[in-house]
């Protein structure tokens, strides 16, 4: 199925007929079929909506740049618009910053949250990678002097030489929006989430590493950390019956943290 609003066509699967609602925002690059575990063991109890973000899975890429805020209103329209307010949240990794915004700034009424090595906190960059960051400034800036047959290839070794491979594997019409989503930070809206939230994180996490989810539950007013021993950012598909006992027991207890 697809939901569209003013600016995006996204695609959405449903799965159960639960009372309660689920929404599963995965992370960047993950389609809804990393959440199969999850999904066919919670389908019992609950109706779940997962997604694929544009450029992902079965979402076309739109035409223009996204910011996180683009994807925040989109699903905030999503929610209103199927009367899901109140609904649980689980995300992973890029899916927490939607989450974040969710609950902060956006206002958006959420039962209770479940964070698992999610991302939103930007790291301080080290001497080393602004000198880094400087050289690559410059070396781009070289390009002008080749022949034009020359720069395409050029520009490639540049990307090859100082990028991620997450960024290399992306087209190019979506490294912009890479760009904006990981240049900012949201701790800033950590102290305006009233909502409940669970944060789940990998201890050997190196993407959004486990300092992270230590300054969001600090951050975030109502919030507990558990850390998965030895799990990495994939906490969830490394441990997965450990972290559904986990989930299940947040989502079913009455008592707050």
């Amino acid at each position: 199925m697809y939901y569209k609003n003013e600016n995006l066509s996204i695609y959405y699967e449903k799965y159960g007929t639960g009372e309660k609602n689920i929404i599963i925002l995965p992370g960047w690059g993950d389609t809804r079929k990393t959440f199969d575990f999850l999904i066919s063991n919670l389908e019992k109890d609950y109706t779940i909506y997962i997604f694929d973000y544009p450029g992902f899975g079965k979402t076309p890429f739109p035409n223009k740049d996204m910011t996180i805020y683009d994807y925040a209103e989109f699903f905030q329209d999503f929610i209103t618009d199927k009367k899901l307010q109140e609904s649980i949240i689980i995300s992973h990794s890029f899916g927490g910053r939607i989450s974040i915004l969710l609950a902060s700034i956006y206002n958006i009424k959420i039962e209770k949250m479940i964070l698992i090595d999610a991302a939103g906190i930007k790291p301080k960059k080290k001497i080393s990678q602004y000198l880094k960051q400087t050289l690559y400034k410059i070396l781009k800036k070289a390009k002008l002097i080749l022949p034009r047959k020359k720069r395409k290839l050029y520009q490639k070794w540049l990307l090859k030489k100082f990028s991620s491979t997450d960024y290399q594997a992306l087209p190019p019409e979506m490294m912009k929006t890479f760009r904006n989503v990981i240049g900012e930070d949201l701790r800033k809206y950590l102290k305006e989430i009233n909502t409940e939230t669970l944060l789940i994180w990998g201890e050997c996490d190196l993407d959004t590493p486990l300092l992270d989810g230590i300054l969001m539950e600090k951050g975030i007013k109502d919030s507990a950390l558990i850390t998965i021993h030895h799990a990495t950012h994939f906490s969830y598909l490394e441990q997965p019956f450990l972290v559904l006992r986990i989930i299940n027991h947040f989502i079913k207890e009455k008592d707050r943290i």
